[in-house]
């Protein structure tokens, strides 16, 4: 059984430069920071995705802007949809076309990659033991859903 869902709307960034920042960032790779309500994944060895719940990202911009090292900010709020997928059949399902590791042991809590789901590229952030978030391109977000209910249905897991 797993549970899949759209999130909450969220506000989103991508920062790219070299730390420190005026914003809390992780600093070791595949490593995600959560504070307040926002949080920052690694992306790469400069750039990072900055999540805010919707309508509090102007603060979080306004944080960031205060950054005295050289640093680029873009909105990407409107690029990408954001799942959420938990249960105990969720890294099966996600295993149907995520060709990573996906056990506790290989992908903690609190640890994000961009990776691909089949064809599409997503973001993946395991936010606790049997949960996940997704952030996929809009352009692919029936794409994912569909594949997803093809993976449940293939490996008889209920997807709610």
């Amino acid at each position: 059984m797993a549970d899949f869902a759209p999130a909450a709307p969220l506000d989103r960034f991508i920062l790219r430069g070299s730390p420190p920042f005026a914003v809390a960032v992780p600093t070791h790779p595949l490593h995600s920071l959560s504070l307040g309500g926002a949080s920052a994944l690694w992306l790469g060895p400069d750039e990072w995705l900055l999540l805010a719940p919707e309508g509090e990202g102007a603060a979080l911009a306004a944080q960031v802007a205060r950054t005295e090292t050289p640093h680029a900010l873009f909105d990407v709020s409107h690029r990408q949809l954001g799942f959420v997928l938990s249960g105990e059949d969720a890294a099966t399902l996600l295993n149907g076309a995520v060709p990573l590791d996906l056990s506790p042991e290989a992908f903690p809590v609190g640890m994000c990659t961009r990776t691909l789901f089949e064809k599409a590229e997503i973001v993946l952030w395991r936010t606790a033991a049997s949960a996940w978030h997704i952030d996929v391109a809009r352009s692919f977000a029936e794409y994912f859903q569909e594949l997803l209910a093809v993976i449940a249905q293939a490996d008889g897991i209920a997807l709610a």
